[in-house]
């Protein structure tokens, strides 16, 4: 059976005595140690919530600046485009005048040359018949 006397009493100081050393040497310390480990962590957690937002910022930056660049990209495309089709255009039309001048210059010289053919035939022609009448009828026909 259990006696209830003054050990009692010395054990319950042993206990508070006990309780007071081992809270300045241990608990103290190893709340302090825990309290900058837990503190550690909610600084890396913070950290990495920082860091995360600051990633969607940059992500959604690039995201815009990425469309941006592909509006401003078809626009010059097209730009580029309709100044190419103008310049085709252009071309084309100034091909179009000198192949027409040309052609009109090719018909002045061949309707020339044509012409000078047909007097040249023409000459040809009289001097050939009067040739073949002289033979036809024996004397000379002017």
């Amino acid at each position: 059976m259990i006696s209830i006397d003054w050990t009692l009493l010395v054990q319950f100081v042993n206990f508070l005595v006990l309780m007071a050393v081992l809270n300045v040497l241990l608990y103290r310390p190893l709340r302090r140690v825990m309290a900058e480990r837990q503190q550690a962590i909610d600084g890396g957690h913070q950290k990495a919530r920082d860091l995360e937002a600051s990633i969607n910022e940059k992500m959604e930056r690039y995201q815009n600046q990425l469309t941006q660049a592909k509006v401003e990209g078809s626009q010059q495309a097209a730009a580029l485009r309709a100044e190419a089709a103008q310049e085709e255009s252009r071309l084309l039309s100034a091909a179009r005048d000198e192949a027409g001048q040309r052609l009109e210059q090719l018909k002045g010289a061949v309707a020339q040359e044509a012409e000078r053919a047909r007097k040249g035939l023409k000459k040809d022609a009289e001097g050939l018949a009067a040739s073949i009448a002289s033979k036809v009828l024996g004397r000379n026909v002017k």
